[in-house]
């Protein structure tokens, strides 16, 4: 975070591309554009943004007591969802004579374009506004450049045919773009792709993300891109198989057939209430189930040949996810700290609403498992997987 001195010079200068000042502490949506244009650096100046709250246009303080609620509220700029890909921001409070001031410092994405609400801001100078075709391509190609998640590379060796590009045009690009900019969008279906971050238009192949969300057949370049269920008699491995199911194919298709397959799963029974009544209790409920399922694609790793495995147990559901923890996240922190290993699988994910909010999958299902009277989840951690236990009410 940035040092007092160098927040006074800051406050000093004429503004600039790479600080806006402002005196509203609720405007979220200017602040979401301010976060967005530092974002994506246009000016690739490689250094941080900084929206400071508190503070008039000529760099004089208004006065501000800057209280936990507005903190937090900047906090959560990063995590509820509606800028794409997740912005890495930083908030503080600094405390002057003359008022207090809340610094939100925005790092330059690895993933540019950086949308709010399906809109690309950039800063050019002391000008805000949304980015042209052509800026929006300059954009596009930096973060070629750049990309280092395993989602963002291109899958090597396919094409465009690969790709079954009505589910993208049908089922995704008008949910992923702001309609005024569908509106008036003369741009050829490869360079829609690419600006979504699933085409490398240098190397003309999909993404890793385009090939697993719209591939007609993800498992030829992916090959552990699936999900093995099994439904077993007792609380063994060695149990008789129940059911025994492969979902495969485009992420839509397969999470939709996930959700339809566990709310099958999932049984009533009656408990005693008293000596006359009895009251329907689930033995899992679907939300823990739904979010801890969700976690699972969203962070596994899909450079592993292997599958996410999901055994139902008669007494347990184990959900076994390749990969281990990823970035700063790591068993003494979990799960309150998390880092993204697919970035771009978590834009779509939200995008098509599998999430809800970054960050609470967890969280979500804990609260639902004690509110259903499970015990809470256990989870077990390896370089080569993570895996989720949930028990029987």
């Amino acid at each position: 975070m940035i040092k007092e001195e160098e927040l006074r010079k800051l406050l000093s200068e004429a503004e600039a591309d790479r600080i806006e000042r402002t005196i509203s502490t609720k405007n979220t949506g200017k602040f979401s554009e301010a976060v967005t244009a530092f974002s994506n650096d246009l000016a690739n100046h490689q250094l941080p943004g900084y929206l400071v709250v508190g503070a008039n246009d000529d760099g004089s303080l208004s006065g501000l007591t800057v209280n936990d609620e507005l903190l937090l509220n900047l906090a959560a700029l990063r995590s509820d969802g509606n800028i794409q890909p997740l912005p890495a921001l930083s908030v503080a409070k600094f405390a002057f004579p003359d008022g207090d001031v809340a610094v939100v410092e925005v790092l330059p994405s690895d993933l540019p374009p950086v949308r709010y609400r399906g809109q690309v801001w950039i800063r050019i100078g002391p000008r805000k506004g949304i980015a042209s075709e052509q800026e929006e391509r300059i954009l596009t190609e930096k973060r070629i450049a750049h990309a280092r998640t395993f989602d963002a590379l291109p899958c090597r060796g396919s094409s465009l045919d690969a790709l079954a590009t009505d589910l993208f045009q049908i089922g995704y690009l008008n949910q992923a773009i702001a309609p005024a900019v569908l509106a008036k969008n003369q741009r050829d279906l490869v360079t829609q792709l690419a600006s979504l971050r699933f085409f490398d238009s240098s190397r003309q192949c999909p993404t890793n993300a385009g090939i697993l969300l719209f591939g007609k057949n993800p498992l030829e370049w992916l090959p552990g891109a699936y999900i093995q269920f099994l439904r077993l008699e007792g609380t063994a491995l060695t149990g008789e198989i129940l059911m025994e199911k492969s979902l495969s194919g485009d992420l839509l298709t397969v999470l939709r057939e996930l959700e339809s397959l566990i709310q099958i799963q999932v049984e009533q029974r009656p408990v005693s209430r008293s000596a006359l009544r009895e009251k329907l209790v689930i033995d899992y409920p679907l939300v823990a189930l739904r979010e801890l399922l969700m976690n699972a694609v969203l962070h596994r790793s899909y450079e592993s040949t292997a599958p996410i495995r999901v055994y139902w147990y008669s007494d347990r559901v184990e959900i076994q996810s390749p990969g281990g923890l990823y970035g700063e996240a790591s068993p003494e922190n979990f799960p309150n700290q998390n880092s993204y290993r697919n970035p771009v699988l978590a834009e779509a994910m939200k995008t098509l609403g599998f999430v809800n909010r970054f960050g609470r999958s967890v969280f979500r299902a804990q609260e639902a498992l004690r509110r259903n009277g499970n015990p809470q989840a256990e989870f077990q951690f390896d370089h080569n997987f993570v895996r989720a236990e949930i028990r029987t009410a």
